[in-house]
């Protein structure tokens, strides 16, 4: 066998390849005597030289070294002890130039009888050395500024970079120390740092300051500096290298990012159109500004909350109409300004009109000139102020959001010698588009909200009439400002009988969505009132259309959106009758009303308990009870007696305690409650409605059984006539006697005993008839040869209204008239 081949094919140890991995390194086999047994193609490559010329020779010849047998022999040892060797060699190559090997030598092993070595060895790579003249260039060229400062921090030498950074030629600055150069630059605080390393020889990196120099002295530039120390061959500290490079990019996008947000904490707190004006103006003075003002166009400013739109717009006038919604000055009480906040403004820069607000860029203005012909001739009460305050320097930018022209941003520097340059527009136009967001939220809002209020005081009863029954008055508070209007309600209806409801109600929510579900409700209940239904089957068919407009917000939703759509609304419904001084109620959700007797008393009535309205299959019931006269009945919302610090049972104790007390005025009484109540703003709306009962009194009410007898109808006419004279309304007798005659005679034809008669003088005079019957009656049109079939048509046409309600022992025919 072949022990080159066998050396060459020997497999390789598993595992990652080191720097002498003989898989890729030359390798040979030599004897103890020194004599070469083995030779791979890697040691062929390395020396040129093949195995033929190698193998049975002394490997001593390949050695460009001078012998070392003591050496040789300490390695012979190492090896025989199973530890190997390593180290650098010299071998001679085949054309005879010398060869840097790394060589590893193993542990000793035997071939037969003879003891061998295996030797592996690679080529030392030459490591690059940097000349002179490449040192000298990479120094002088480099785009950061180099410097090196002896023990005195002088200067002993700098690179071109750093001389055209400081402006100051390379002549004048070696010897001289950085204070006598540069004092813009706070050389002060960096000799401090630049004498910290001398003293530690602890290096100090990115130091980043603020400065000028008099390569660029009327901008104010950001750099950053690394200092370190400069050692000897001994190891001693000789002076201090420093590095710096021009950071100004990097420090103003970093300041433009800090400005805006910072701005985006102090603009926009408030959902105030002026406010956030003001906001910005004060935010920006003096950050970047001496003198801001912030015009915006009136409608902006309007109760409408319109602004101009960008698309689809007409031409634009010469000059838009503003008004000075914010500004802020250096100087206290800004003398600068010659309109003051809230006065109409038409200012743009010259020579500009409109079409700047609607599709203009921000304008810069370096140099603010006012003997300018233009801002003499069309600013000439503002060139005065530029030339009276030194105003030199301008940029105004139009506010626009959403595709919607707001009005006009204008920052002005005085105090501040340095002008505005172009890259000051960025900022600028980054502080405006985060006002102009928040002003036109603002305005949306404003918008909204004001359409709510508008909506839902539309739907609010601008009148209360308790007709004779009750006294009554009101007090509504709306939500606070940051919640929008909510859906409370109130109402007062007359019924017939001298009766009268009472309801209040309240619709889950806030907004415009909330006020418009509140006016169909009041709309129903008012519909369904009018129907003559009792409270608890009112509140039935309430439920059934809340239901409905549930449905329909639901409709076309995703299941997600569906789950938080549910329309809920609460209500309590009461109607007082003065003849007999009971009042009958049911509630859905609604706090109990409160009662106060004329000694005092204060009780909470409690209607059977049932669940908000929208919720479907509950059964509504009512309750009863008796009020003496001059007792008063409170209805109200949740938000008058719940709030954040207390509870509803605390609300309703100390709502019982402002009512108790004897006032003869109940507006005013209602008011007082209100504001003992709820002090503050609260996030709700509130409402108070109170009742005084009165009694109709015996005088003014009388009452016939009628026999089922149609003989019997002239008897209780001419009773009836004589009642109505003797209250002294002669001028209806006529119209009176004819609607007796009418019900009373349908009743006893058609309808069941027992029938009655009752006659009541309020408001108006009532005209009722009571029978067992549940049949309807209905108002038909007779024909020309009918013989009757007139009757409710007569009653219709005389009275000033008429209808039918149902009770427990079945129904009353009713008609009322004007009086005199």
């Amino acid at each position: 066998m072949d022990p080159a081949r066998d050396a060459s094919d020997a497999p390789t140890p598993a595992g990652p390849r080191d720097l002498f991995d003989a898989s890729t390194d030359a390798a040979a086999i030599v004897s103890a005597g020194g004599v070469v047994v083995g030779w791979t193609r890697g040691a062929e490559a390395l020396v040129g030289r093949p195995a033929s010329e190698v193998v049975g020779r002394s490997l001593a010849e390949l050695v460009a070294m001078d012998r070392d047998p003591v050496r040789v022999a300490g390695i012979a040892e190492r090896c025989r002890a199973g530890m190997g060797w390593s180290g650098l060699i010299a071998v001679r190559h085949r054309d005879g130039h010398s060869v840097d090997v790394a060589l590893r030598v193993s542990a000793s092993f035997r071939i037969g009888d003879d003891e061998c070595f295996l030797l592996s060895a690679r080529e030392q790579s030459r490591q690059w050395t940097v000349g002179q003249s490449v040192l000298d260039g990479f120094l002088t060229r480099s785009p950061v500024g180099m410097a090196v400062m002896d023990l005195e921090l002088r200067y002993v030498w700098l690179n071109d970079t750093l001389e055209r950074f400081g402006g100051v030629p390379r002549e004048q600055r070696l010897g001289h120390r950085l204070s006598d150069l540069l004092p813009g630059l706070q050389a002060v605080p960096l000799e401090k740092l630049m004498g910290k390393v001398l003293e530690t020889g602890i290096p100090v990196t990115d130091y980043e300051y603020l400065g000028w120099s008099w390569a660029d002295p009327h901008r104010r530039h950001a750099y950053s500096t690394s200092f370190f120390p400069r050692l000897g061959d001994d190891g001693s500290v000789t002076g201090v290298c420093y590095m710096v490079q021009d950071v100004t990019e990097r420090w103003d996008a970093r300041r433009l990012l800090s400005l805006v947000n910072e701005a985006g904490t102090r603009v926009g707190t408030t959902l105030d159109v002026m406010r956030t004006a003001q906001e910005l103006a004060d935010f920006a003075v003096p950050r970047f500004a001496d003198f801001v003002i912030v015009d915006l166009l009136e409608p902006v400013l309007s109760t409408e909350g319109h602004g101009a739109r960008l698309t689809g717009a007409g031409p634009a006038p010469v000059r838009p109409v503003m008004r000075r919604a914010g500004m802020a000055s250096v100087r206290e009480g800004c003398p600068e300004a010659v309109a003051r906040v809230g006065d109409r403004v038409d200012f743009l820069p010259p020579p500009h009109d409109a079409n700047l607000l609607i599709a203009g860029e921000p304008i810069l203005i370096p140099v603010l000139d006012p003997s300018d012909d233009l801002w003499i001739t069309e600013q000439p009460e503002r060139a005065q102020s530029i030339r009276a305050f030194g105003l030199h320097s301008l940029i105004s930018v139009p506010m626009r959001a959403r595709n919607t022209a707001l009005g006009l941003a204008t920052f002005v520097r005085s105090l501040n010698p340095v002008p505005f340059r172009s890259d000051d527009v960025l900022p600028a136009r980054e502080l405006v588009a985060r006002a102009a967001l928040c002003v036109d939220n603002a305005r949306r809002y404003t918008r909204e909200h004001t359409a709510a209020v508008t909506l839902q005081r539309s739907l609010l009863p601008h009148a209360l009439a308790g007709g004779t029954a009750l006294e009554v008055a009101s007090s509504y508070l709306p939500a606070d400002a940051t919640d929008g209007v909510g859906g409370d309600w109130f109402d007062v209806i007359p019924l017939s009988g001298a009766r009268v409801g009472l309801v209040v109600g309240e619709v889950v929510g806030h907004g415009i969505a909330a006020a418009a579900t509140m006016g169909r409700l009041r709309t129903a209940v008012q519909t369904l009132a009018d129907m003559e239904m009792p409270p608890d089957e009112l509140l039935a068919h309430l439920d059934d259309l809340v239901l409905r407009l549930s449905a329909e917000r639901t409709d076309g939703t995703t299941a997600q959106q569906s789950a938080t759509a549910f329309l809920g609304a609460t209500c309590l419904y009461a109607v007082y009758d003065p003849v007999t001084r009971r009042c009958t109620m049911a509630r859905a959700g609604h706090p109990p009303p409160v009662v106060v007797a004329p000694d005092g008393r204060v009780s909470f009535p409690e209607p059977p308990a049932i669940p908000p309205l929208g919720l479907g299959g509950m059964a509504f019931e009512s309750t009863e009870i008796e009020l003496a006269e001059n007792s008063l009945i409170g209805l109200y919302t949740d938000g008058l007696v719940e709030t954040g610090d207390r509870d509803i049972e605390q609300g309703m104790a100390l709502l019982g305690e402002a009512l108790a007390r004897s006032d003869a005025d109940l507006s005013a009484l209602c008011a007082s409650a209100v504001r003992q109540l709820v002090p503050v703003p609260q996030p709700d709306d509130i409402a108070l409605l109170l009742a005084r009962t009165h009694a109709l009194g015996a005088d003014r009410v009388v009452s016939w059984e009628v026999p089922v007898d149609p003989a019997a109808v002239a008897d209780v006419r001419a009773r009836a006539t004589r009642q109505v004279e003797a209250w002294g309304l002669g001028e209806l007798v006529m119209t009176s006697e004819l609607i007796v005659s009418e019900l009373v005679t349908n009743a006893v034809r058609y309808a069941a005993p027992p029938i009655r008669l009752r006659l009541l003088l309020d408001v108006r005079l009532t005209c009722e008839v009571s029978d067992a019957s549940s049949t309807a009656p209905r108002l038909r049109r007779a024909r020309i040869t009918d013989e009757g079939g007139r009757g409710l048509f007569l009653v219709a046409q005389l009275g000033h209204r008429w209808g039918v309600r149902y009770t427990a022992d079945g129904k009353i025919i009713w008609a009322e008239q004007e009086l005199p």
